[in-house]
């Protein structure tokens, strides 16, 4: 697995980066089959009403699909926490989708034929 990591509006420090890498590399527990990452922090915008907005980009490429998932939050560390925080949800229902197709294959493996 290979992780890519960028900064928009901001300098990226050292610091950052192994932060964010350290929580993406936390998402191989929920999903085996994890290809590539992208990580993309940031800010927006300088000029924002209330305060610095920060916002976590991550696209996860696993096998025949792309997971995207975008969260913004006054801190960059709680906008990288609430990337993957959802990046388990979703890891969650697609491994459920797995599971079906499953079941589905073996029941009508089973059968009776008439």
């Amino acid at each position: 697995m290979s992780i890519n990591i960028q900064a928009t509006g901001m300098e990226l420090t050292e610091a950052m980066k192994e932060y964010a890498i350290e929580k993406m590399e936390a998402s191989k527990k929920y999903f085996d089959n994890i290809q590539k990452i992208d990580i993309d922090i940031g800010m927006r915008s300088n000029h924002h009403n209330k305060g610095k907005i920060y916002y976590a980009e991550v696209n996860v490429f696993i096998p025949k699909q792309i997971i995207r998932v975008v969260k913004d939050a006054e801190d960059l560390y709680k906008a990288i926490d609430k990337v993957k925080d959802h990046l388990k949800v979703e890891f969650e229902k697609i491994k459920g989708k797995m599971r079906h197709k499953d079941k589905q294959y073996i029941r009508d493996q089973k059968e009776y034929q008439i």
